[in-house]
């Protein structure tokens, strides 16, 4: 099993009956396959912030339940995820945060462990899929035991890599009764100050038990090396030093100390190997125990076996050495709406204050249309911002740009506060029906929940319009010619204005193209305007004319439009 498939597969056998997500690569398989156990209800929540708090909600009930996000989702829960910590449980309650060391897909390579450490949370880290099936259901108990929500932290690397796994048959959880408490549920300032204290005494306890915890283990093999390690880095010490002794330790979050210094007076000399922040390194080192860490390994990207035989070995090896292979960037697919968009707004010279999704690649080039890019739902803020700052006349040749689900997501609330404060600006919501970058998730607004439920798909134009936006549009994102009439125009509006680009994503199952686009060599005059958006399916000859790849065309028409000479016809297939 995938580490993600193998999480939901313990989620199932914990007895887990409510799952809520936003989408976010790694954590988006997580849900895919938890949806795939009847017994447990699961959904895409607007934001992972929402997502938290209907997993606290269910805990409340008396369920076990769960909430998945990346990493960067962690900081849109942390406002519930902070005072659960001093809340705790009533059924099980675990969130599952994915960082994503390396960025294969974030825009920064945050250490959740940082966040769980300052909400006083427990923090559970599996090495491998078995464990990550086994550790989830000991997370559910510790929640319960201990009354805390925990964290189970997991990286990109264990997420998307394979592992055998044991399976197990499903223990249905008794529900506990709700009993009105509010001095545990109402964290009012008064019972607050109370809550803390007991936190502490948690915390304190927590550590004290971890030593005893069979999920912190030693392996004593030659006593020269020592290594404390959790997660992924375990497999790469097992690899790189076979001969080590090992403290590999499952509970991360609070350090379970007198282990950690029993292990640490029957080696010589030892290191401390973990991705990212030096979390465990600092405290261990606080203690007065000497250990090798950060000061020869690194605080950014992955870790390697090759880079631990470098750093500790003194091995003259290659650190991830790159293959012969041509560069190939991230582009948009053939046929997608958002090149459309992009295309127009580049004929424009117009700045984009960008947000996350799909659409984010519209910053690089050919395209070279986005300026900014921030967090989910910062487009319109940013672009809000700068008309404060600098005054109407600054945004004229700025607009922002954000996609449905993003929107949803959290762009809402920046568009509310640009109507609320007075503001003008013109915002385009790149809307193509789904989720895209995390693979085509539903949401809100597309009329499917993650259940495979049909439900009412929420109208992003009529949301807009109750907001008391007069100059809301819905334009088809091929119609270029339409596009950049209503974009000139409500550049030069001084108001709120919103363009709402409808048209599937190219890569949706129920968008079905019929159509593909072919080249007319004798009408070409190579003057590569087709070429400007940077599609893809379509390359250039040795005599400077045009190719279409008919196995890749979407039969868009984007390249037609733009072509002056007749040089491209589309047909139906």
């Amino acid at each position: 099993m995938l580490g993600n498939e193998a999480i939901a597969r313990g989620v199932y056998e914990a007895g887990v009956k409510v799952s809520a997500a936003y989408p976010g690569t790694p954590s988006t398989e997580i849900s895919e396959n938890i949806v795939k156990y009847p017994e447990i209800y699961a959904e895409w929540s607007p934001n992972e912030k929402v997502a938290m708090e209907v997993a606290i909600g269910a805990s409340t009930a008396g369920v076990r339940s769960i909430a998945s996000m990346k990493h960067v989702g962690v900081n849109v829960a942390s406002d519930p995820l902070f005072t659960a910590s001093y809340v705790g449980v009533n059924g099980g309650l675990v969130i599952v945060a994915a960082d994503d060391p390396g960025l294969y897909s974030s825009q920064n390579e945050q250490d959740s462990r940082c966040v769980a450490r300052t909400a006083q949370l427990p923090v559970i880290e599996p090495s491998d899929s078995n464990e990550a099936k086994e550790f989830i259901k000991k997370a559910f108990n510790l929640s319960e035991e201990y009354d805390t929500p925990v964290m189970f932290r997991i990286t990109t690397r264990l997420a998307h890599s394979q592992g055998v796994v044991e399976l197990g048959e499903r223990i249905e959880v008794e529900d506990k009764p709700y009993v009105r408490d509010i001095q545990k549920n109402v964290m009012m300032p008064g019972m607050a100050r109370k809550k803390h204290i007991l936190v502490e005494q948690r915390m304190k306890r927590l550590a004290a038990d971890g030593c005893t915890m069979d999920i912190n283990r030693v392996e004593m093999r030659d006593p020269s090396v020592g290594v404390i390690t959790s997660g992924i880095p375990y497999q790469y010490v097992r690899e790189a030093l076979p001969n080590a002794s090992v403290l590999k330790l499952g509970l991360v979050n609070p350090l379970p100390r007198k282990l950690i210094e029993d292990f640490a007076a029957k080696v010589d000399t030892l290191y401390v190997i973990e991705e990212l922040e030096p979390l465990m390194e600092e405290q261990i080192k606080s203690w007065g125990i000497k250990a090798i860490g950060k000061e020869i390994l690194t605080v950014q990207g992955e870790y390697s076996a090759n880079m631990l035989r470098r750093a500790i070995l003194k091995q003259d090896v290659e650190i991830d050495a790159p293959y012969e292979v041509p560069a190939r960037p991230p582009i948009l697919c053939p046929g997608c709406p958002h090149r459309s968009v992009f295309s127009v707004l580049q004929k424009l010279h117009i700045h984009g204050a960008g947000d996350i999704g799909c659409y984010t690649l519209g910053a690089v080039a050919p395209l070279n249309v986005m300026d900014t890019n921030l967090c989910m739902g910062a487009s319109i803020s940013t672009l809000h911002g700068m008309e404060k700052a600098k005054g109407k006349e600054y945004i004229k040749d700025w607009v922002a740009l954000i996609g449905d689900s993003t929107f949803l997501h959290t762009g809402v609330n920046s568009l509310m506060n640009m109507v609320y404060n007075q503001g003008t600006g013109t915002v385009i919501i790149l809307d193509n029906s789904t989720t895209g970058m995390t693979g085509h998730q539903d949401h809100a607004a597309t009329g499917k929940t993650l259940m495979g439920e049909t439900v009412y798909a929420i109208n992003i134009y009529h949301l807009c319009k109750a907001m008391g936006i007069e100059n809301v549009y819905e334009v088809d994102a091929f119609d270029t010619a339409t596009l950049e009439e209503v974009i000139r125009r409500e550049l030069a509006r001084d108001a709120v204005s919103v363009i709402i680009t409808k048209s599937p994503c190219a890569l949706l199952k129920t968008n079905v193209s019929h159509k593909k686009c072919v080249a007319i060599p004798e009408n070409c005059k190579k003057c590569g305007m087709c070429l400007v958006p940077g599609c893809p399916a379509i390359t250039k000859a040795a005599d400077g004319s045009v190719v279409i790849d008919d196995t890749m065309c979407n039969g868009c028409g984007l390249c037609m439009q733009r072509c002056k000479f007749g040089a491209i016809a589309c047909h139906e297939i």
